[in-house]
């Protein structure tokens, strides 16, 4: 059993949800990523989501957006983030990591070599958002041979016939975004997010994690009754955004954050 699915299959048998906070890797300083990664944890989170800088970051806001340019200030590279996660599973051999980036920096890195590495490295998952199922095939037995999960996206404008199609090549879980748009963008409706996830849920036996529009303890609370895992992005990084040069602040900023989350979420409030 993969280190995604022992990890859901936990959660369940507790009856709870998984909680995902994702940073991108290098930001403020490459040198916070894995004590980040080990605060993040302590903190509550059950998975850990990676992002690798890159330079269009097309699916993201203009808080990611920035997160990608400061880590790309100190030319934070696909090989520094696989060392990153080599690092962090020194000490942690349990806690599932999941990178989430685009295509390109894989596509220079060759795709055999990349899957190759992310498995020495420990990575568990890849979301790559420009890589859709029907232009994966070259890509996708080449993850799954090296024990890494694709991670696919799915909408709230997604037809029925393309949820099927996703849930099919998909591994791991599916990451729904809630809110048309980009990342940070938008105010969440948890009504419309429970009925999305009832139709998906009838594709694919997948854990089905949420993400876009989760900004406190009170939606991540609304949302974790629906969903297996709820995903933090742009709340964690407006907290680098806010002290870029405090790394102390930034750590205990975000793991207030995350134990605020993660026990609403278990109260279920």
């Amino acid at each position: 059993m993969s280190r995604i699915a022992a990890c859901f299959a936990a959660l369940k048998a507790q009856g709870k949800t998984a909680l995902i906070p994702y940073v991108t890797a290098g930001d403020p300083h490459p040198s916070i990523t894995v004590p980040l990664m080990h605060r993040m944890v302590a903190a509550g989170a059950n998975i850990i989501e990676l992002g690798v800088p890159f330079s269009d970051p097309m699916a993201d806001g203009p808080t990611i957006q920035q997160a990608h340019e400061r880590a790309l200030k100190h030319n934070t590279s696909l090989h520094d983030i696989l060392g990153m996660v080599a690092e962090f599973r020194q000490t942690d051999t349990t806690t599932p990591v999941v990178l989430m980036g685009y295509l390109n920096p894989i596509e220079i890195m060759g795709y055999a070599e990349f899957a190759k590495a992310a498995e020495a490295a420990g990575v568990d998952g890849a979301l790559t958002v420009d890589l859709p199922p029907e232009e994966g095939m070259g890509v996708l037995p080449l993850f799954r041979e090296h024990g890494i999960d694709p991670i696919f996206l799915l909408s709230p404008t997604t037809p029925e016939r393309r949820i099927a199609t996703v849930a099919q090549a998909g591994g791991g879980f599916i990451y729904y975004v809630s809110l048309k748009g980009v990342t940070g963008a938008s105010t969440l409706d948890v009504g419309q997010v429970a009925q999305h996830i009832a139709q998906i849920r009838q594709h694919t036996d997948l854990p089905l994690g949420v993400g876009f529009g989760i900004k406190d303890a009170a939606t991540a609370a609304a949302v974790a009754k629906t969903a297996d895992a709820v995903v933090v992005g742009s709340a964690v990084i407006k907290l680098i955004e806010a002290t870029p040069d405090d790394h102390t602040a930034i750590m205990d900023g975000i793991s207030d954050l995350l134990v605020s989350m993660r026990t609403a979420m278990d109260a279920g409030v």
